[in-house]
């Protein structure tokens, strides 16, 4: 199924540039993801401690593309630049599930969204992480399958932000946006699971 991840490419190679200065520069792979991960928990922050205020859902579509920025260009840095290292991936896959963490919980506090639907869409993306990495632990690749992966979330979340940042805070538009990314999610675990094992095989 489609998903935002298939962008990844012509993301990167607009972002190549850059990627090539911060090299060049003696910025390191490791140094970028961890800027991810404090610009995504300051973010969650001022979600926490402001919630409901338009500047802070406002600011996190602008914090999330960054996000994706930033992480696209620790990959790039560790790859074409020589810098990967085990505690870049232990960074990378931690930092990940962090930040959505920080991100997205605060949505929960806010009285016109179902609290249970943002918590199960956090819970169901750190089993849908999960579940990517085992790939690699059964011997597949790192599985990124959609349709709802880490961009996606970020998409919705995005746009979820927006749309309060602007004063909706109709209860049944939200209903609908997370219950659709539930379900969307349960179905990303289940095909990265299906993918992986189905890549076994066909070996």
């Amino acid at each position: 199924m489609p998903t935002i991840y298939q962008l990844k490419s012509r993301f990167q190679d607009m972002l190549r540039p850059i990627c090539r200065k911060l090299a060049a520069s003696g910025v390191t792979a490791n140094q970028v993801t961890v800027s991810a991960i404090v610009l995504s928990v300051l973010q969650g922050a001022l979600l926490w401690l402001f919630p409901g205020a338009a500047l802070p859902l406002l600011l996190l579509p602008v914090v999330l593309f960054l996000r994706m920025g930033l992480n696209a260009i620790d990959g790039m840095l560790a790859r074409e630049h020589d810098q990967k290292s085990h505690l870049g991936a232990v960074l990378n896959e931690l930092g990940d599930v962090v930040s959505d963490a920080a991100l997205y919980l605060p949505f929960a506090a806010l009285p016109f969204v179902p609290t249970e639907l943002v918590i199960g869409l956090v819970v169901l993306a750190l089993i849908g992480e999960m579940t990517g990495v085992i790939g690699v632990q059964i011997g597949a690749s790192r599985r990124y399958d959609g349709p709802f992966g880490k961009s996606d979330r970020a998409a919705l979340f995005g746009f979820c932000g927006f749309l309060m940042g602007i004063g909706l805070t109709t209860p049944i538009l939200y209903q609908v946006l997370f219950g659709v990314g539930l379900i969307l999610s349960a179905l990303t675990i289940l095909n990265r699971a299906r993918n992986a094992l189905r890549e076994l095989e066909t070996r």
